[in-house]
């Protein structure tokens, strides 16, 4: 039940109608019987500064960022934590007394699927499609899995640029590479890990993949094909990878992941992982 006492928690971005995060979220709320409640907050680029002071006027506890707000919110905080900085990016915001605080916890969310699988990431090659917030937590994970060669591909030149000379950590910008998109046929060969991280194939545009039917097929049978997006699951991007004998990974155990380290900041207490999980689930199937 909502009352006058209700605390609010809530994922902030543009658009955010097709958000799994309130089912997941809610469900951990409701398991652990607290008074909070996570609510969608779609808000336009150009009205960032306005809803974030409003936010702060309502005494919200804390919430998510999405696209495309992880890199525009940074000015706004009081304080970010050092992987924030270093990723340049921030998806986790909460209020610290007065100050408002922000962090990422992407870098979580995207390694959990990968840690156990049977890979020597210390040869690995990385080809990341994109180059916005999401793109900025994947270079960093890959960094920290220990591969060492990272590509970036995009179409902007200028932006590629920007990206690469982003970087101040001689750990990542030894490995970085930025290349245009007409790069790819050189490169997909040579991918052990291929990540999407641009929204092109998200729902509700499902036909939709960031590489055609030749590209992908130069990606070698034995790579790991990882979409950011969840849904729809799986993209046309994992089908197209899966007919070449990749290993298929989406955004759900992502999501979960980095979710659950978000709640875990707000309530300052273990949450139930499972429960997400599974509320997760439940909400793609009735999609």
């Amino acid at each position: 039940m909502i009352t006058g006492k209700t605390k609010l928690l809530g994922v902030m971005g543009y658009p955010v109608e097709h958000s799994m995060s309130p089912a997941m979220h809610n469900a951990a709320i409701a398991h652990l019987k607290l008074d909070y409640v996570y609510l969608p907050l779609s808000v336009k680029p150009e009205a960032l500064t306005t809803a974030f002071a409003g936010l702060a006027a309502i005494n919200c506890t804390g919430f998510n960022v999405t696209i495309p707000h992880k890199q525009a919110i940074l000015p706004l905080l009081s304080e970010i934590s050092p992987v924030a900085q270093a990723v340049g990016a921030v998806n986790t915001v909460w209020r610290q007394g007065d100050a408002w605080v922000g962090t990422n916890t992407d870098i979580v969310g995207f390694l959990a699927p990968l840690q156990d699988m049977n890979c020597d990431w210390n040869s690995a090659v990385a080809l990341i499609l994109g180059y916005g917030g999401a793109a900025r937590a994947v270079v960093a994970a890959c960094a920290q899995l220990g591969c060492p060669t990272i590509h970036v591909i995009g179409r902007n030149l200028q932006k590629l640029q920007q990206f690469s000379a982003s970087w101040h950590d001689a750990d990542i910008t030894d490995k970085l590479q930025v290349h245009v998109w007409d790069k790819l046929p050189q490169l997909i060969p040579q991918a052990t890990l291929l990540v999407n991280t641009t929204p092109v194939g998200m729902h509700p545009h499902a036909e939709a993949s960031p590489l055609s039917v030749a590209e992908m097929m130069l990606l070698p049978p034995n790579a790991i094909a990882y979409d950011l997006i969840y849904t729809p699951s799986p993209t046309q991007f994992l089908q197209q990878a899966e007919k070449q004998g990749a290993i298929a990974i989406d955004g759900r155990e992502m999501l979960v992941q980095q979710g659950a380290a978000a709640l875990k900041i707000w309530l300052q207490q273990p949450v139930p992982v499972e429960v997400m999980r599974r509320a997760l689930q439940q909400q793609l199937q009735r999609e």
